[in-house]
C-alpha cells in the first residue's frame, strides 16, 4: 500500500488489523553520472516492491540525509544531524500516534546511520512491543553476498548504483573502471578538497555491469527486505 495513493480511512482501516509500515529514506548527492536521486530512487523501490504483495503501508521516501562531504558538488543537499534526527524523531512520533507499533525504515544512503542509533533511543522511551528496525538494504547480508560475488570492486557511484532507474537519458557513462580513491584520506577534510580527490564522484570501480547482473542483486534485494516486514523484523 502506497501511502501516495491511499486516504486516511484506508490506513485506519490497515490498522485496524495490523501494525507494521515501511519508511524509506535516502539522500540527494552527487551520484556521478547517475542521478542525484539514486538513494532515495532505490530506498523507495525496494521498499515499494517488497511490500507490494503484503499489503504493509510504503510512506513516502525521505529524500535528505547526511552529506556534508559531497557540498561541492551542486545538487546535493545537507541536512545537520540534529535536523535529521529531529525529522525522523517527529516521523516516527506520528506514526506511533496513529497506532504503528513495527516500524521497518529502509535506509538507502550510508550517511544516515546515525538514525540506527536514534532509533534504539526512540524505541527505548516507548511501550513494550514497539520496534523500529533500521535496514540498509544494500550492504544487507545477501544483498552484499550477491554484490561481492558479482564483483567485488563496488562503491559509491559505481556500477552497483546504476540500475536501470537510476540512469539519465541521454547521458553515457565512462567505459572501464576507475582505479579507488582512498576514502580514509578524505575524512574531516574539506568539500572542495573532497571533490578534487574524487572528480566525477565515483570511489572506484566500473561505471556500469549488465543490467542481466543488476536486476539479478535486485531481486535479492527485494526478497530479504520482503523477509524482514514478512517476520514483523523482531528484535530492533
Amino acid at each position: 500500500m502506497l501511502i501516495r495513493e491511499a486516504n486516511w480511512m484506508r490506513v485506519e482501516a490497515w490498522l485496524r488489523r495490523d501494525d507494521r509500515c515501511v519508511l524509506p529514506i535516502g539522500s540527494t548527492e552527487q551520484h556521478a553520472q547517475l542521478s542525484l536521486a539514486v538513494d532515495a530512487i532505490l530506498a523507495e523501490r525496494v521498499a515499494a516492491e517488497a511490500a507490494e504483495p503484503l499489503g504493509v503501508p510504503v510512506f513516502p521516501v525521505m529524500p535528505y540525509g547526511l552529506a556534508p562531504y559531497f557540498m561541492a558538488y551542486p545538487g546535493t543537499v545537507s541536512l545537520r544531524v540534529s535536523t535529521l534526527l529531529a525529522v525522523v524523531g517527529d516521523i516516527l512520533d506520528s506514526l506511533f500516534a496513529h497506532g504503528f507499533r513495527r516500524i521497518l525504515i529502509i535506509n538507502g544512503h550510508g550517511g544516515n546511520n546515525p538514525v540506527d542509533a536514534f532509533c534504539r533511543e526512540w524505541v527505548c522511551a516507548k511501550p513494550n512491543g514497539t520496534r523500529v528496525r533500521f535496514h540498509n538494504w544494500w550492504n544487507a547480508p545477501k544483498v552484499w553476498a550477491a554484490v561481492q560475488a558479482t564483483d567485488p570492486v563496488a562503491s559509491h557511484a559505481s556500477w552497483m548504483e546504476n540500475f536501470p532507474w537510476t540512469r539519465l537519458a541521454g547521458v553515457a557513462v565512462p567505459d572501464g573502471a576507475k582505479p579507488p580513491v582512498g576514502t580514509a584520506a578524505m575524512v574531516q577534510r574539506p568539500a572542495t578538497e573532497i571533490r578534487a580527490m574524487l572528480g566525477d564522484g565515483n570511489f572506484a570501480g566500473r561505471y556500469q555491469r549488465p543490467d542481466q547482473e543488476m536486476l539479478a542483486i535486485w531481486r535479492v534485494a527485494v526478497e530479504e527486505t520482503r523477509t524482514l516486514i514478512e517476520t514483523g523484523w523482531g528484535d530492533a
